[in-house]
This record gives C-alpha cells, sequence and structure tokens, in this order.
C-alpha cells in the first residue's frame, strides 16, 4: 500500500482519536466490534459512524462483517498514528520520497524543521514475498498469537535498541534518532548499497574491512544473520556502514556457528564474483572442488574470544538464556565449581537415609498415639456402660477382651503401613457394578421376591 500523506492534511482530531481507539482495542480483539470503537473513542458530540466511514474511504481502516460488524487497521492506519506522534514530538515536519524497500520494510526521506535529511523506516512485517516471520525470526519468542503490526512493532523496537547499542561502542551504523510503533527514525547514510558498486578502488582492503565488522561483532557476542551485500554502505571514500539489524541473535544460540559461517561466505563470495579477489585457493582436478589453502584468510567461529562488553546480554538477543546470565553471573562472584565428587553424594544419600528413618519413626508415633487415643475412648466408652447397666458385668468382660483383640489388630496395621511393608491393598468397593443381565443379577431378583412371599 503506497503513503500518500497527503491525506494527513484532511484528517481531524475526530479521525485520529478513532483510530487510536481501533488501535487499543486490537490488543484483544483481531476485528474490533464497532461498539467497543464508540465506547473508546467516546466522542463527545457523537458521530463514531461517521468518522469510521471516513476512515475507510481512506483506507485508513479494513471493515469485516463475516462473524460480527467490526474494523481493523491496516498497514496506512498504523504508518499515521505513528507519523503523527513523531511530528508531534518535533522529530521531523515532512515525508519525502520513498529511497528503499525490502522484503520487510519501506524507507522514506524525512526532514526536520532546520532541513536536516533523515531516513524514516517503516516495517512491513506479512508481505507475500515474506511470510515465514515465526520460524525466521525470534520477535514471538513464547507467545502463540500474533498480528502483523504487533510483530512490525517489536522489529522495530529491536532494530532501535541494537542500533543504539551498537553505534555507542563504535560500530559504524547509523544514528539513532526516535522510535514509534513500527517507525524508526535514524540519520541518513550518504552512500550506496555495495550491491550497486560495480568497481573500487581498493578492494582487499574494504574486504579486511567487512570481515574485521563480523569477527568484531562476534566477539562482543552478537551476529548480524543477514550480512550480505545488500545490508552494507559504502561511500565515495569507500567508508562501510551497515544496517539492517532486527535478525541479530546472540553467540549463544544453538544455530550460531551455521550463521557466522553463512554471513562470511556471502562477503568471500561476492568479493570474489564481483571483485575478483583471490584468497590464495587451489582447485582439486579430481573433485573440481576449490580448496582453501590460507587458513588464516577465513575467520572460525570456535577460535573467537567473547570480550568483556556482552552485548548480547545487554539486549537480550536471541539464544542468549536466563541460564547463560545466571553462569556469567556465577563467574563473576567466583561461585562455578566442579561436578560433585563422590562424598558429596554419599552425604546426599545419607541425607535420604535418615530422612526415611525419620518418616518411618514419625508414622509408629503417630500410630501408637492413635491407638493411645482408641484405648482411651473404649474405656470411656466402657464405664458409661458400666453406670447404665449394672447387671451386665459378664458380658463387660468379654467386650474387653474383644476389644483388646481389635486393638491389636488395629495397631499392627498401623506399625505394617508405617514400615512400609506388608500393607493390604485396599478392598474392592462392596458397590462395584455387576454384569447386568446375567444369573447372578437375575438369582438376586428372584431371592428377593422369594423373601417377599
Amino acid at each position: 500500500m503506497k503513503l500518500d500523506v497527503n491525506v494527513l492534511r484532511y484528517l481531524s482530531k475526530d479521525d485520529f482519536r478513532v483510530l487510536t481507539a481501533v488501535e487499543m482495542g486490537m490488543r484483544n480483539h483481531e476485528i474490533v466490534p464497532s461498539e467497543l470503537v464508540e465506547r473508546i473513542a467516546s466522542l463527545k458530540h457523537g458521530g463514531t459512524y461517521k468518522v469510521l466511514k471516513n476512515l475507510l474511504k481512506y483506507k485508513l481502516l479494513h471493515h469485516d462483517s463475516s462473524k460480527y460488524d467490526g474494523f481493523r487497521l491496516t498497514y496506512l492506519g498504523y504508518d499515521f498514528l505513528a507519523i503523527k506522534t513523531l511530528v508531534n514530538r518535533g522529530v521531523f515536519v515532512a515525508v519525502g520520497r520513498q529511497i528503499g524497500v525490502g522484503k520487510e520494510s519501506d524507507i522514506f526521506e524525512v526532514a526536520k524543521e532546520d532541513g536536516t535529511v533523515l531516513a524514516m523506516k517503516l516495517h512491513r512485517l506479512g508481505r507475500i514475498s515474506f511470510r515465514s516471520v515465526k520460524s525466521k525470526r525470534d520477535y514471538l519468542r513464547h507467545r502463540s498469537s500474533y498480528n502483523w503490526l504487533y510483530l512490525s512493532r517489536l522489529a522495530a523496537f529491536k532494530e532501535y535498541a541494537f542500533m543504539k547499542a551498537l553505534e555507542e561502542h563504535g560500530f559504524p551504523v547509523p544514528n539513532a534518532v526516535d522510535c514509534n510503533r513500527h517507525c524508526v527514525v535514524m540519520s541518513l547514510v550518504e552512500g550506496y548499497p555495495l550491491v550497486q558498486v560495480k568497481q573500487l578502488q581498493n578492494p582487499d582492503v574494504v574486504f579486511e574491512t567487512i570481515i574485521g565488522l563480523v569477527v568484531r561483532l562476534a566477539e562482543h557476542g552478537l551476529i548480524h544473520c543477514d550480512f550480505n551485500e545488500f545490508n552494507i554502505m559504502i561511500d565515495d571514500d569507500e567508508k562501510v556502514t551497515m544496517i539492517d539489524f532486527p535478525q541479530m541473535v546472540s553467540v549463544s544460540h544453538r544455530n550460531a556457528q551455521m550463521y557466522f559461517d553463512r554471513d562470511v561466505e556471502c562477503i568471500f563470495k561476492f568479493f570474489r564474483k564481483r571483485f575478483n579477489v583471490s584468497f590464495h585457493e587451489t582447485v582439486d582436478d579430481e573433485n573440481d572442488v576449490e580448496i582453501d589453502n590460507d587458513e588464516g584468510a577465513r575467520p572460525c567461529f570456535c577460535s573467537i574470544s567473547k570480550g568483556a562488553g556482552s552485548l548480547d546480554k545487554e539486549l537480550a538477543a536471541s539464544g542468549f538464556t536466563r541460564k547463560d546470565q545466571e553462569d556469567i553471573e556465577k563467574f563473576i562472584e567466583g561461585g562455578i565449581e566442579g561436578d560433585a565428587d563422590s562424598g558429596d553424594e554419599e552425604a546426599e544419600s545419607f541425607k535420604f537415609d535418615e530422612m526415611d528413618t525419620n518418616v518411618v519413626e514419625q508414622h509408629l508415633h503417630m500410630s501408637d498415639e492413635e491407638t493411645f487415643n482408641c484405648d482411651e475412648s473404649a474405656d470411656c466408652q466402657r464405664n458409661e456402660d458400666s453406670d447404665r447397666e449394672s447387671d451386665g458385668e459378664g458380658r463387660d468382660e468379654s467386650d474387653d477382651t474383644e476389644l483388646n483383640r481389635r486393638l491389636n489388630k488395629q495397631r499392627q496395621r498401623a506399625i505394617a503401613s508405617a514400615s512400609g511393608g506388608g500393607g493390604r491393598k485396599g478392598r474392592a468397593s462392596r458397590n462395584t457394578y455387576k454384569d447386568k443381565g446375567r444369573k447372578s443379577s437375575n438369582n438376586s431378583k428372584l431371592h428377593k421376591q422369594i423373601i417377599m412371599w
């Protein structure tokens, strides 16, 4: 969808209020109901549906009535919200021509009040050319549901954070100015993409500079993952500037070595093909395979030592887990130790044995208390019976012997259950289901009828 900023002249405060209401409703609605839009906007004199009709005319909203009557923001409406916010902040006052387009973004020229020209990057995830964002990027992390506007916002925030951090550490990147929603404003790089350059005065120097950037990024804990001729800018003085950072990952990522080798291979392949730069390679005539003789020409991921300033920790790049952060903190405190020896394992097992014996003793103690309580209750009951029935002395003696026998059985069961052995399995319930319609059920019915007769 083409960005036509001339429409901004004809939008009123109510129009932006309704756009913001739809944006707020899309936090938990894919399609925001019309009633919810009207309730969130809360226009003083009403007229929400008239404003919605005006926004539909300029294609800032999309109407959907398949399940219910509702609206959602389009990328053009999201662009207008971001541009309006940045203009109110005084970041820029004018939007110029489009200077770049990619599979994930569009880039425009913008001008400040003093005439300084900046670059505005609008992320547009979800295009037909690149819809496998969920598998190729880690913007979602642990989330399962998403929409393209939200993913674009995450990508913009991530790129802005990387750009600011890399600039502070002296990397040749554009100057990050401001960020809002899916829009990133940065300084305009005076140069050309390396893919458009046909000839260089010192290709070997440029090549060494670019490879040095890849290695330096890895030393700071980051891998670009898309370091090729399309994301490298070069000016007339052959000064290199790298761009496009949302896909960067940590060196702790499980595929870090593959991404690093791919970035290096892209640079080697381009300079070999475009500028005929030789890397001291020979050709095996039998297998027709090129073999590198100079091992020092191609950097190795395993030989790169990570420096003290870990940008992956500061920026929480993909692949840098919480466990890595805990390990680093332990290393700083000097608390990292080796595996536990056999003595520690024996001590742990002794603790577990002690715990088991304590549990058994506790169960035995509880069983003794239960039997003692039962004895006391039985004695009380026996005294009451003796007071009430004066003529039943012989029967009381027999009851006492029977009660003692039952208490002994209960004591034995409690001791057996506490020791963990000899316990009987739970009896099946008497109310188990019988086979209906068989002889047993029929016989029981006949038996009941005979008894009634």
